[in-house]
């Protein structure tokens, strides 16, 4: 299932089935799961609300990021992805939440994080939160594209394991 408004629209049946509302917290996908979401004639029954946290001020001023977690681990890390979903959870009225931030390019790249690399943070608040660092390869649409998808598939994987 790797078309993205289908998977969005799996996201949906299984929330709903489920009896969950869902957040997003996105830095570099900048709105795109929730766009995808969106797409889906009747989401509102199981889509709260989106955050889009694109700067540091902002994720720290709309989700609770603590600055000094992002001093001390840098905006593209597992922590900050963990700290933007329970952040988002928070701040919305949903029972699951995911998270997105990362470099998609074509410049950013630090020592230890190329371009591509994007964290996931996916939570429902019960000490259930999982991240995940993989490295995307392409260009920005590319790795944004890459990013989205794979925020709805680790959805689907951690709703079936919590």
């Amino acid at each position: 299932m790797d078309n993205i408004i289908d998977l969005a629209a799996q996201v949906g049946s299984t929330l709903q089935a489920k009896g969950l509302l869902l957040t997003t917290a996105e830095s570099c996908s900048g709105g795109g799961v929730a766009q995808a979401i969106t797409e889906i004639a009747g989401s509102s029954d199981w889509f709260d609300c989106g955050f889009i946290a694109y700067s540091n001020a902002s994720k720290t001023e709309m989700l609770d990021v603590p600055a000094a977690l992002i001093a001390q681990h840098g905006t593209v890390s597992e922590e900050i992805a963990a700290a933007m979903a329970e952040g988002g959870l928070a701040n919305s009225n949903a029972h699951v939440a995911l998270s997105t931030t990362g470099i998609a390019g074509p410049g950013g790249a630090v020592p230890g994080k190329p371009v591509g690399t994007v964290c996931f943070g996916w939570t429902k608040g019960d000490d259930a939160t999982h991240t995940e660092r993989l490295v995307f390869a392409g260009d920005r649409q590319a790795v944004r594209e890459q990013t989205v998808r794979h925020a709805l598939q680790g959805l689907l994987r951690f709703l079936e394991q919590n």
